[in-house]
């Protein structure tokens, strides 16, 4: 999903260096349309069960953080098994 977003130059609307203006913003409209492209293009990334947790966000970043947050994290237990192996591998 990184290399789409910044293959289309838009890794800015889930990083937040991309923040809504106001609405009476001239930029507000292409900001709106971009920011729902990069929420079309998460929602549909993501399998039915995930995205029903996700449908009632609006903003590309708030989704992007909250998915983020749930699956982020590691299984350190996993991790360590395949450091233990990676050492314990000979040429």
């Amino acid at each position: 999903m990184l290399t789409a977003l910044s293959a289309k130059n838009k890794m800015e609307f889930v990083d937040g260096n991309a923040p809504q203006p106001p609405k009476s913003d001239v930029t507000y409209s292409a900001w709106h349309r971009c920011n729902n492209m990069v929420v079309s293009w998460l929602v549909h990334s993501v399998s039915p069960s995930i995205c029903q947790s996700i449908l009632w966000m609006d903003k590309a970043d708030e989704i992007w953080n909250d998915l983020k947050s749930r699956y982020s994290q590691g299984d350190l237990l996993r991790i360590s098994d395949l450091q233990y192996e990676a050492s314990s591998l000979q040429q």
